[in-house]
C-alpha cells in the first residue's frame, strides 16, 4: 500500500508528539484533553490531545486503522478533503466531548480516535459493503451494519460510562467524518444513498434524545 505524503505526517505528527508525551509527563499533562483548563481558556487542548496517546498499544492500534482506512478517502477524495475530514472529525470529537463532560472539570482524555472514526464513516460511505469486523462477533459484516452498530455501542457507552474509553470523542468524530462527507463529496448521497439514510437515523435520534444520554 502507497504512503502518501499527508498520511505520513499525519501519522508522524502521533508518533513524535505520543512518545514525548509518554517520557515527559509535563507535557502530557499541559496537552491533554481536560475540561478544567480547557474552561479556562486553554482551547489547544481540543487539538493537541488529539496527537497524545495513552501507551504504544493505544497509538499503534489508531495509526494501524488509519493506515488502513486512509487511503480510500485519500485516492478518491484528494489530500484537501482527506485534511478537512480528519481535522473536523478531530474537532467534532472533542466538541461533544465538551458538551456531554462540561460540568466534570477533572474529566480527561486523550487520542486521535475521534478523528480515525470519521475517516471510518467516510470510507463506510465510499464502500458501504466493505468487510468489518466487530467485536465480539467472530464474522465479518459488512460496512454499513458496523456504522450503525458502532454508533449505538458510543449511544450506550456514554450513557453507562463503559471503560476507560471517550464514547463521546468516538460518537463525534464519527458523526463529524459522516457529516462532513456529505458536504466536501455530495456524489455520496447518489452512490450510497441507502446507507447515507441508514447512518443518519441514529445521529438524528441522537440529536432528539441527547440529553437523555446522561
Amino acid at each position: 500500500m502507497d504512503m502518501n505524503i499527508v498520511l505520513i505526517v499525519i501519522i508522524l505528527a502521533n508518533v513524535i508528539a505520543s512518545i514525548k508525551g509518554f517520557s515527559d509527563r509535563s507535557f502530557f499533562e499541559k496537552y491533554k484533553f481536560q475540561i478544567g483548563p480547557i474552561k479556562r481558556g486553554e482551547k489547544i487542548r481540543m487539538f493537541s490531545s488529539a496527537f497524545l496517546h495513552v501507551d504504544y498499544i493505544h497509538l499503534l492500534l489508531n495509526m494501524y486503522v488509519l493506515y488502513i482506512f486512509a487511503p480510500m478517502i485519500l485516492g478518491t477524495l484528494g489530500e484537501v478533503k482527506f485534511i478537512i475530514l480528519y481535522l473536523g472529525s478531530l474537532f467534532a470529537g472533542s466538541i461533544l466531548s465538551m458538551s456531554y463532560h462540561k460540568n466534570e472539570d477533572y474529566y480527561s482524555a486523550v487520542g486521535a480516535s475521534g478523528a480515525v472514526a470519521g475517516i471510518i464513516y467516510a470510507a463506510i460511505l465510499l464502500s458501504p459493503n466493505m468487510s468489518l469486523f466487530m467485536f465480539p462477533l467472530p464474522i465479518p459484516i459488512p460496512g454499513y451494519i458496523f456504522g450503525i452498530g458502532y454508533l449505538l455501542y458510543s449511544m450506550y457507552g456514554m450513557k453507562k460510562q463503559l471503560g476507560n474509553v471517550g464514547h463521546a470523542a468516538h460518537l463525534g468524530g464519527a458523526i463529524g467524518g459522516y457529516g462532513l462527507m456529505l458536504l466536501v463529496y455530495p456524489q455520496i448521497f447518489e452512490q450510497s444513498k441507502i446507507t447515507v439514510i441508514l447512518l443518519g437515523i441514529p445521529i438524528v435520534l441522537l440529536l432528539i434524545f441527547g440529553n437523555k444520554l446522561k
